[in-house]
């Protein structure tokens, strides 16, 4: 055999080395855990064969506590580019096979590189997490690989699109990646998120809590929001990945793509014409709202465990890319509170980061009373949610459905909030209050004073619902640019995206604003 050839087999062998990650057994035993790999989820995720691995020979440097007697091919993380449908993507995946995938100075060099390439490329990241945290052995050099790569996700942020895909633990320090990333997919009864497990929490705070409890999918799908999408597997989280990415833009220069349209543009949704309640404490489901009026009632909802009362998520109008916010009113009566605003206001500056034109469907009643809300900041939530509408440049389009009152209206996407078009259907009630709390305010001596306080009140309710709570006294002023029949809402809200698909709109110029973070 030629020394070329020689060096040809051993290059082959090499690879057979790399592709094993940290050998047989460790792959038998993340099988037997219900966890794929991370060959085996880069695989899932993008379109076959398109994955181009990158240093699949870096090994780690480390000598301390035995260190260099260990080392694998790859060091815990594989690394590359490939597609998904057809558009160029960087990926990485934790290898839980080499160390507990837990974080080198040498990985997160890796895990850099194709960070660096994707800016450069202007291309998305996809982050596969499966790491038990910093690697003791290297002390402070994983500490300062993870700094370099929250440097990277911050400068990122905005540019391109990152995602997370936290597949198995995720603790400690590593947790702040996906934390600053634009979305944090999880799976049921596999992955976990937490700064400090179980055993820490119990010496410290003498709490007993098990890891799913602490920091598991449920929870960070229903408690903290800390996760946009609660997968049941590994499988379903790869494909929500998938289906996400078909929303959004390679980068912030960029369109969202956009997608062959079967659905009629004037398909009339009766319904619509009976949806809303006569009484006005009466609730109804927004989502049906949503499915009748989006292309072929396709919409991937995020949190959709997490402050209910207010619905966000991405849909099509015309094969047109769009971010809906709705309130709920079958949850809460859709009022807003911490939150929701909370919620709101980063999938608002997602959208907007990224050319996806807004649709808000409004029917809000206010903002949640109650010292938990006041203690919890809901002044500062609240205003993060008005400011990521009013900051804003893309295509807002709005439609009020039934209640718009006070300071909730002005937050919703309202005309003085820079929203481009804004639609009413007759069932709108847009005033500072609703009319039994308006007459208290300003009929009570009158009421007082009366022979029948109630019958007062009762009058001065319905004369003031009828002057006030409709959507004609706010149209009358330009704040409503045209109340509609609700089944023809699909074919105004297209119309109103495809006058605004030129829109240039400059913010002043400055370092950035101080919104309440």
């Amino acid at each position: 055999m030629s020394s070329q050839l020689e060096k040809v087999k051993e290059l082959i062998e090499l690879r057979t080395e790399a592709k094993l990650g940290g050998g047989q057994k460790a792959i038998d035993k993340q099988h037997e855990r219900g966890k794929y790999t991370a060959r085996e989820r880069i695989a899932q995720l993008l379109d076959e064969g398109s994955f181009e691995e990158l240093d699949m020979f870096v090994r780690h440097r480390c000598t301390n506590f035995g260190q260099e007697k260990k080392s694998y091919l790859g060091d815990g993380v594989v690394t590359g580019y490939g597609t998904i449908d057809g558009r160029l993507v960087y990926v990485f995946a934790q290898d839980f096979t080499v160390f507990g995938g837990s974080l080198s100075e040498t990985m997160a060099l890796k895990i850099c590189k194709v960070m660096d390439m994707a800016m450069k490329m202007g291309a998305p990241v996809i982050g596969l997490n499966d790491s038990g945290g910093a690697r003791i052995q290297e002390g402070i050099n994983a500490l300062a690989g993870y700094a370099e790569i929250f440097q990277r996700n911050i400068m990122a942020s905005g540019v391109i699109p990152q995602i997370s895909g936290i597949l198995g633990p995720c603790a400690g320090g590593a947790v702040y990646s996906p934390a600053l990333t634009d979305f944090t997919i999880m799976t049921k009864g596999i992955s976990y998120m937490f700064l400090t497990g179980p055993k820490v929490v119990k010496t410290v705070t003498g709490e007993d809590v098990t890891q799913d409890a602490l920091g598991g999918a449920e929870v960070h799908s229903t408690k903290s929001g800390v996760c946009h999408f609660a997968a049941e597997d590994g499988e379903e989280a790869l494909k929500i990945i998938r289906k996400l990415f078909s929303y959004i833009p390679q980068n912030n220069l960029e369109e969202p793509p956009l997608v062959e349209c079967t659905d009629p543009i004037d398909r009339l949704e009766d319904s619509l014409n009976e949806i809303i309640p006569d009484s006005a404490t009466r609730p109804y489901d927004m989502y049906e709202v949503i499915g009748a009026i989006v292309d072929n009632g396709e919409f991937l909802e995020i949190q959709r465990d997490y402050a209910k009362n207010l619905i966000v998520g991405f849909a099509r109008f015309n094969g047109q890319a769009v971010g809906i916010v709705a309130n709920q009113p079958k949850y809460l009566a859709g009022v807003l509170d911490s939150n929701a605003s909370r919620k709101g206001a980063r999938f608002v500056r997602f959208c907007d980061a990224f050319n996806i034109p807004l649709v808000t469907l409004v029917d809000v009643p206010g903002f949640l009373p109650g010292t938990g809300q006041e203690y919890n900041g809901v002044i500062l939530h609240g205003a993060k949610l008005l400011y990521a509408y009013g900051e804003a440049t893309v295509p807002k389009v709005t439609v009020t459905l039934r209640k718009s009152y006070g300071g909730s209206h002005i937050v919703m996407s309202c005309k003085q909030l820079r929203g481009d078009m804004n639609y009413a259907w007759p069932t709108a009630e847009i005033a500072v209050m609703g009319g039994a709390g308006a007459v208290e305010v300003l009929y009570a001596k009158e009421a007082k004073a009366s022979e029948n306080p109630a019958q007062v009140l009762a009058e001065k309710e319905a004369e003031y619902n009828k002057l006030f709570c409709n959507p004609y006294n706010a149209a009358r002023y330009g704040y409503i640019d045209d109340v509609i029949e609700p089944r023809n809402t699909r074919f105004r809200v297209i119309r109103a995206l495809q006058q605004l698909a030129t829109k240039k709109v400059l913010n002043p110029a400055k370092k950035h604003g101080n919104i309440p973070l």
